[in-house]
């Protein structure tokens, strides 16, 4: 069992980093000043709720719209209507809703303003397939990217040219409105872009691009959605489309933001934190073997920073679907971390989801330390054997070392701790 200092101190940092992209705290420095006219607040994500809630708290005039939520993401709004709807994969409740964001956006004149709320997660929950294509459609092709391995900015490159809504179409649709988005980043590199797959966004990428992707992991496509991508019809809007002249997207809450003020956290206890990267990306089981490679050093040489010290990282791993397990990538990579650290000792780890859900499971992610494996052999527990299965969920539930924090009502991607006393 890991001493009470280091498990607290890990989750102390965790929650600094959660709290440093709460909507109520990062929304009312960037609402934009009240329109002639209407104004429209829309949106969608995991966070889009409680920004709608602060929102409300926060900006005077009168308001009207509508944002969509994961299931169980919900916050009490008194102006601004909320629907939850399915994340990961899309639903017939976020296909309804996002219709109607779309034709209450299209009505609107150059005296209106809307308000759009975009976050991690809203890829999936405006779900409004492109004329000829079905939910259906959008579900299975959503499905195979999951499991491919795929990145995040290439399913979202693919989406984009499968929507009604995204790629910047949502932001087209609203002109000659003024618009202004605010963006809760949860993708590597922050790209305004790639969040929620850009719906307020011009879309450098093409219906080419798309194809290449689902060439590049062999998904197999129905005939009449191949033949949508091969046709103009699926092609975005582009960023020097003259109906974004008048849409601004601000950048909120950034993972970047949420690891320095972990990184604070580990300064005032003494302890030296580096920052490795907000975006790291790549299989989560090789970012777990190189993270241990990383403390190896330091325990050994005292390199590239001496004890003690915490390596701070965020971004967004893949896993590539192999073995019937439960297991998130944030799992796959500390189950990975603590197969390739062995007996090193000194080592304790967390790694989680900021917005509480690590893959499909309702748990934010877990913690190790360098008896972990110990203690799972003794329970008769093989850690390799897991990690082949992709059942990090199951290891670390067996141990009693899952977090789970419920929904935080944000989401900013990956937080990754590992502490080296």
């Amino acid at each position: 069992m890991v001493e009470p200092a280091a498990e607290a101190l890990l989750r102390r940092m965790f929650d600094a980093a959660v709290a440093a992209a709460m909507p109520e705290r990062a929304v009312p420095a960037h609402l934009p000043q009240p329109a002639r006219g209407r104004t429209v607040v829309i949106g969608a994500g995991k966070a889009s709720a409680a920004m709608a809630a602060a929102v409300e708290a926060n900006m005077p005039g009168d308001l009207e719209g509508l944002v969509i939520t994961r299931y169980a993401h919900a916050v009490p709004c008194q102006r601004i209507e909320i629907v939850e709807a399915a994340h990961p994969v899309p639903d017939r409740a976020g296909e309804r809703a996002a219709g109607r964001i779309l034709a209450m956006v299209q009505a609107l004149g150059t005296d209106d303003l809307v308000l759009a709320l975009i976050s991690g997660g809203g890829s999936s929950l405006l779900a409004l397939p492109a004329p000829g294509l079905s939910l259906d459609d959008e579900q299975a092709v959503n499905k195979a990217l999951l499991r491919s391995g795929a990145s995040i900015d290439e399913m979202n490159c693919v989406r984009k040219h499968l929507s009604a809504i995204k790629g910047g179409r949502l932001a087209a649709a609203a002109h000659p409105a003024r618009l202004v988005a605010l963006l809760i980043s949860d993708v590597p590199g922050d790209d305004p872009a790639v969040i929620a797959s850009g719906p307020t966004v011009g879309d450098p990428t093409t219906r080419h691009d798309a194809l290449g992707i689902i060439a590049k992991y062999g998904i197999e496509l129905a005939p009449h959605v191949r033949a949508h991508l091969e046709s103009d019809a699926s092609e975005s809007v582009k960023p020097d489309d003259p109906r974004l002249a008048a849409v601004e997207n601000i950048l909120i809450a950034t993972p970047q933001a949420s690891l320095e003020a972990a990184a604070a956290v580990a300064r005032e206890v003494g302890i030296t934190p580096v920052i490795l990267g907000d975006s790291l990306e790549g299989e989560a089981r090789d970012v777990g073997k190189v993270m241990a490679g990383i403390a190896k050093q330091v325990v050994r040489h005292g390199q590239p920073v001496p004890r003690p010290c915490v390596l701070l990282s965020g971004g967004e791993t893949t896993v590539t679907v192999k073995g019937d397990g439960t297991g998130g990538r944030n799992v796959e990579f500390l189950l990975a971390l603590a197969v390739a650290l062995g007996d090193e000792p000194g080592v304790s780890a967390l790694a989680a989801d900021t917005d509480g859900v690590d893959g499909a499971a309702e748990v934010a992610g877990a913690w190790m330390t360098d008896q972990t494996l110990a203690t799972a052999a003794a329970m008769g527990i093989d850690a390799k054997a897991s990690l082949a299965a992709n059942d990090g969920h199951g290891f670390f539930a067996a141990l009693g070392h899952q977090l789970i924090t419920g929904p935080t009502l944000t989401n900013v991607n990956d937080f990754r701790a590992v502490l080296i006393r």
